[in-house]
């Protein structure tokens, strides 16, 4: 069985269906294909994950109607990003990068929200669009582009003949591998514990980023539900064998573990949900783009999690290649318009790649030298304005939504 979409995405995650929608927006006929199958598309689980919107992105959620299927009372502002390091940094309050919204201004610097209701609100709007067609539960066995055609075999016999195929298959893409497309990986040799803890303190729309002696805690801020105290994010960074201690624990031991692991900070910690654990391994591809190839998402750029900015570079990915097929000769496969989507977004991504992996690898180095570099470096961050201001514009991006 065969089938002639204009495009094909594989991968239903945010990215992908973010694209799917500006590219079906655009005229075009999309087909998406992911492994998962429908039930689970339209109602993803819970995955501890709560993604770190600009302005930017949820001015684009907003254009494309999805930030208003979103509940508002599942949204958290955050209005300031705190960095610490070292054991005595809760105790002392010394030390402490800060960064807000520019003085006079009513803003936050950006909106938490949970990962798989952003990924439900797209999956709905993605529903409704009569040019897109979703073929869930199946896999892509092989990939091929020519000059003329991208050929995509799904495990249940379908060939997809398109011309351009979009990889939205995650970090450890195996399109982008099948096809001969290397990647810089970063592996930290650690892993990440997300899950949500109920604490009597309210955290002020505050999240927090600590790089403590042995152990990295984000808390990042989770909107009140309607029962007693506050709601945060986990984010553990650990050596795999302690994460897997510390998610076999009871709940209530667990509880008391994070407690003394956050010196109280918010109170007394109860775990509120699953326990959800991830490898802690960044990418970025050598390409972008081969012969009717495009990769986004994830599949192009794998950021740290310290960050929790990796949808928005998703999403600024595809905005890239929509606007540049958009600016071609209506051909969307064309090499010219996938060479122009690959200069753009490797120029958007990879100092900010860099950056991040940079700094996650000396903040999470324990030796005596480091640690005193560490918070040196902190302070002197935390007075020079004009970086704070730099570091500051990123966080709330105001760019042009697409």
């Amino acid at each position: 069985m065969s089938s002639q979409p204009d495009i094909v995405v594989a991968g239903a995650g945010p990215a992908g269906l973010a694209c799917a929608l500006s590219l079906a927006e655009k005229g075009w006929r999309v087909t998406v294909t992911d492994p998962a199958p429908e039930h689970v598309l339209a109602a993803p689980a819970f995955d501890g994950r709560e993604i770190a919107l600009t302005h930017h992105s949820r001015d684009w959620l907003e254009a494309h109607g999805i930030w208003s299927r979103i509940a508002a009372t599942s949204v958290s502002p955050l209005k300031t990003a705190r960095i610490e390091t070292g054991q005595d940094a809760a105790e002392s309050g010394a030390g402490a990068l800060l960064f807000r919204a520019p003085e006079g201004s009513s803003d936050a610097l950006g909106y938490l929200v949970p990962n798989h209701l952003i990924r439900t609100a797209l999956y709905e709007a993605a529903r409704q669009e009569p040019r897109i067609t979703f073929l869930s539960g199946r896999k892509v066995v092989t990939s091929s582009g020519n000059r003329d055609v991208a050929r995509t075999l799904l495990d249940d016999g379908t060939l997809l003949e398109s011309a351009l195929l979009v990889a939205a298959d995650g970090r450890f893409s195996r399109i982008r591998q099948s096809r001969g497309i290397g990647a810089i990986i970063h592996d930290f040799g650690k892993q990440i514990m997300v899950c949500r803890m109920r604490h009597p303190e309210p955290h002020h729309g505050v999240a927090l980023q600590w790089f403590d002696e042995g152990q990295t805690i984000a808390l990042l801020p989770v909107a009140d539900d309607d029962k007693p105290g506050h709601l945060s994010s986990l984010v553990l960074t650990l050596d795999p064998g302690d994460i897997a201690t510390l998610k076999a624990l009871p709940p209530d031991v667990f509880s008391e573990d994070i407690t003394r692991r956050t010196q109280s900070r918010l109170g007394v910690m109860v775990l509120e949900s699953d326990r959800v654990t991830y490898p802690l391994k960044t990418v970025f591809a050598h390409r972008f783009q081969t012969t009717r190839l495009a990769l986004i998402g994830d599949a192009a750029v794998g950021m740290h999690p310290i960050t929790a900015h990796g949808f928005n570079l998703g999403l600024k990915g595809q905005a890239i290649l929509c606007e540049e097929i958009a600016q071609g000769d209506a051909d969307p496969g064309s090499a010219i318009a996938l060479r122009s989507f690959e200069r753009r977004h490797r120029r958007a991504t990879a100092p900010l790649f860099a950056a991040t992996n940079g700094i996650a690898t000396v903040y999470t180095h324990d030796a005596r030298p480091t640690l005193a570099l560490r918070k040196a470096g902190l302070a002197v961050a935390n007075r020079l304005s004009p970086l704070k201001s730099i570091v500051t514009g990123f966080l709330m991006d105001r760019g042009h939504t697409a």
